[in-house]
């Protein structure tokens, strides 16, 4: 790492940024060392994202200037920013879905010979960056048939494809096993030992803590604290983020629902993949899926969902569950909250209330009066948190835990639901926006409403969920009660299949 009186790799001072009806970067400040690690930290519309999409390129300020080592630059597009070294793996990833992963980490660099790719010399290249990331899926394989981990670790080798000076990493860990994480550390400590600078945005703050060496917290668009790590409490962290002391989540006090299963699954089996038997899940109850990555608890909920073809066998309020099909799923009283909310939960181009009137108004979203679904929904978004514009905004334009709140939205609209099943609900959400969706899950579950949520952040199930089963290769292993069982108990389950 560099002495604090060398030049800093990086520099943004005094960058403004506004949109109509909202300031999303206020004067924010930001400087990065060359060999360190940097966290970016804040709430859903702290301004993190504009703040990365000016230093991509993406977006042009209103006010301010950006230096690199020292020297001041123009980054008024996406390929400035990747002229000018830097490499930035968003969240949501933007990779071509039906090219091949090869083909993704060398789009517009590919090696060739005059206008004719050298294709085998991709395939070269393209394997070694993938195992520099401990990846072990062929680089000739489509990125829409990978798993999400996959995607995620391709998309970070595509940043090493390129001789970046920053790279930034938007959540890099929201999809990943435990074992993947580990692996992602592993490169993001040799690259900073390289000399490179990594901006690293999570909202985990064991990561935080982990891999980082300073770390600059946002909050409305402007900078408010840099702290070392190395000498920081988590929860002064948080504290700075949220402008306040402010708990994740808060164990339940309500009383343990009893009676009569809901929703009993007796099997479910895909030959293979899934071989789940005996989950009950009473009205009122929060049962928790817990899990490594590949466990099956995406694929369990789908199932149910009549979202993917298995053998099953389930009963919802006594009588068998027929939803061969998400339209079926959804007139039983099953309502899905997908794990990839871009792919499966939204319609971005459309609004932010069309989207979350499109169950309850029965319509094309195309079709629906605007004003009717604006009124329908502003109590519900409101009730969520969501931060908007305006209820016309485009959904696509809001940060991450805005839009996974709109999909519940959606939901929580239409009403009748019996049984909500969430997949990593909170997958990039700050810490309020966590703790503003826990409390609408726990209200939906005291109306009686079964919820099954599957989570990979354990530490959230024992908070929130009354049961946890755990699943381990494809299998449900275990069932703990989180008020009596330790963490490292359930822990040990999910990494080994057994418990101890």
């Amino acid at each position: 790492m560099t002495t604090e009186a060398e030049t800093p790799r990086l520099t943004m001072s005094g960058i403004v940024k506004r949109f109509p009806g909202t300031v999303a970067s206020d004067g924010a400040e930001l400087s990065v060392r060359a060999g360190e690690v940097h966290c970016l930290l804040g709430e859903n519309g702290a301004g993190k994202s504009t703040l990365m999409k000016i230093l991509a390129g993406s977006y042009q300020p209103d006010a301010g200037e950006i230096r690199l080592d020292g020297e001041p630059v123009v980054l008024n597009s996406p390929q400035a920013g990747l002229a000018a070294g830097i490499a930035v793996i968003y969240q949501e990833l933007d990779l071509i879905p039906d090219l091949s992963v090869a083909q993704n980490l060398l789009l517009g660099h590919a090696p060739a010979v005059g206008p004719v790719v050298r294709k085998k010399k991709r395939l070269e290249l393209a394997r070694a960056a993938v195992a520099r990331v401990g990846g072990d899926f062929p680089v000739t394989a489509t990125v829409r048939d990978l798993p999400i981990a996959a995607q995620q670790l391709t998309a970070i080798a595509r940043a090493l494809t390129a001789d970046a000076r920053v790279i930034v990493m938007d959540e890099p860990s929201a999809t990943l096993g435990e074992n993947d994480l580990l692996k992602v550390f592993e490169v993001i400590r040799s690259l900073a030992a390289e000399g490179r600078s990594i901006i690293y945005i999570s909202h985990r703050m064991d990561e935080v803590m982990e891999i980082g060496d300073r770390a600059t917290v946002l909050r409305d668009g402007r900078t408010v604290g840099v702290y070392d790590i190395a000498d920081t409490d988590p929860g002064e962290l948080v504290s700075a983020m949220i402008g306040e002391s402010r708990e994740l989540v808060r164990t339940t006090q309500r009383p343990r629902p009893e009676g009569e299963p809901l929703l009993e699954i007796r099997s479910v089996r895909i030959p293979g993949v899934i071989d789940i038997a005996g989950i009950d899940v009473r009205p009122g109850e929060v049962a928790g899926l817990a899990g490594l990555g590949g466990a099956g608890r995406t694929t369990l909920l789908r199932a149910l969902f009549g979202d993917t073809r298995a053998a099953r066998t389930v009963r919802l309020g006594g009588a068998p569950l027929r939803a061969s099909s998400p339209a079926a799923a959804v007139r039983a009283g099953l309502a899905l909250v997908p794990e990839s909310r871009k792919e499966q939960g939204l319609m971005l181009g459309l609004s932010v209330a069309r989207n979350a009137a499109v169950t309850a108004l029965g319509r094309p979203p195309w079709l629906l009066p605007g004003r009717t679904g604006r009124v329908r929904t502003a109590p519900v978004l409101k009730d969520l948190g969501v931060r908007f514009a305006s209820p016309d905004q485009p959904v696509g334009k809001l940060s991450g835990g805005n839009q996974q709140k709109v999909v519940l939205a959606k939901w929580i609209t239409r009403g009748g639901v019996r049984v909500l099943l969430l997949d990593e609900p909170t997958r990039g959400l700050d810490v309020g926006a966590k703790a503003d969706l826990y409390r609408q899950v726990r209200e939906l579950a005291d109306s009686g409403v079964a919820v099954l949520l599957a989570s990979s952040e354990l530490n959230e199930l024992t908070a929130n969920a009354d049961t946890i089963w755990v699943l381990h290769e494809g299998r449900n292993v275990a069932r703990f009660d989180p008020r009596n069982t330790s963490e490292n108990t359930i822990a040990h389950t999910v990494i080994t299949g057994v418990t101890p």
